[in-house]
């Protein structure tokens, strides 16, 4: 029996443990073995302490960022924070250091040249450190050693998210592949998207359809929203918020799921449906023989390639923006473009 997936703690609920910690040295003098903290839902974590230093008027903490079994690119960063006291009546303030980011684009919920600490982040560093009983004036300041590096690995920069990571966590919990903060980053790119007054959008399963769709349409980088396997993700997202016309753009293979109606195209999900495809052949006037070998062929690859006379990536890309269509309940224009391996397009419906 297979072991059941250990869930981890965000990076939000890592620096409130580590501002939590900080506050408390501030205001005690010594720091607690271990900071324990309270998130949205109830749960009660403790973090252990990699870091604790205590100076005049600030105290510094850190935590290293465990998100259990899920394949998190801040997975093992530490989270660093340090509290310095402020003038009575200043409130709680929140800062950027070396390898958080900056927003430098509108759209996301946060204005433009804030640090990157998102909003549920940063209401769960001030529940925790009032936790202590003591009025909160106080500024903070995150930092991820690493972090500018590790930025790179992430969506940030297309955001006008600079300069380092974000702080994020709504519950302050990792589900184990739920993807949370691959979700997290398309609905926030299609917020920028829309802040800047960008009325066509492309949502693709990866950089080489990226690359042919650009090419095709001359999108600006902040249009194009990298979806990889999430189409529902994206498309639920634009039937609460549409924008006026929408690319799919994607390889074969995963655009024939999208073709069948799946909406999550990770191959955990969904496997290619080789009766359908060879159904779509037959209607197509494919013989009978070039049916059947689509029925026993060995990978989505071949399909395509014993379909390609009867145009069966073009079939895949109509059924494919069918199914777009229908999950936007006809909100916006949609085009839908099916690239090969090199990034040929060889199938366009829309």
């Amino acid at each position: 029996m297979e072991k059941p997936l250990r869930k981890g703690w965000t990076t939000g609920a890592s620096a409130a443990a580590a501002a939590k910690a900080a506050w408390s040295a501030l205001l005690s003098g010594c720091f607690p073995e271990r900071a324990e903290i309270v998130l949205p839902q109830g749960q009660t974590p403790s973090f252990a302490l990699s870091r604790a230093g205590l100076g005049e008027g600030w105290a510094e903490a850190g935590v290293i960022k465990d998100a259990g079994d899920d394949p998190d690119v801040t997975h093992g960063a530490e989270i660093v924070v340090r509290v310095q006291r402020a003038a009575p009546g200043a409130g709680l303030s929140f800062h950027a250091g070396p390898g958080v980011g900056r927003v430098t684009l509108p759209g996301l919920p946060l204005a433009v040249g804030e640090p990157a600490i998102n909003p549920g982040p940063r209401r769960q560093i001030a529940a925790n450190m009032e936790n202590l009983g003591v009025s909160l004036d106080a500024r903070v300041t995150i930092s991820i050693p690493g972090g500018e590096r590790l930025a790179h690995q992430t969506m940030n920069a297309r955001l006008g998210i600079v300069e380092g990571l974000s702080i994020l966590g709504t519950t302050g919990v990792v589900i184990p592949y739920s993807c949370a903060a691959w979700i997290h980053a398309i609905q926030s790119g299609v917020d920028v998207a829309r802040a800047l007054g960008l009325g066509h959008l492309a949502g693709c399963t990866g950089k080489t359809s990226e690359e042919a769709v650009q090419r095709l349409h001359g999108l600006n980088p902040q249009s194009m929203i990298d979806m990889g396997g999430f189409a529902g993700g994206l498309l639920k997202y634009l039937r609460r918020h549409p924008v006026p016309r929408l690319t799919i753009g994607g390889g074969f293979a995963k655009l024939s799921k999208l073709a069948a109606g799946h909406l999550d195209l990770h191959s955990q999900a969904a496997t290619i449906d080789k009766d359908r495809l060879a159904l779509l052949l037959a209607e197509a006037g494919a013989p009978a023989k070039t049916v059947l070998a689509a029925k026993e062929a060995g990978s989505a690859a071949l399909i395509q390639k014993i379909g390609e006379p009867w145009r069966l990536a073009e079939l895949v890309a109509a059924r494919s923006r069918e199914a777009v269509m229908a999950c936007l309940s006809g909100h916006c224009a949609v085009d839908v473009v099916v690239v090969d391996r090199q990034g040929t397009i060889i199938g366009h419906a829309g």
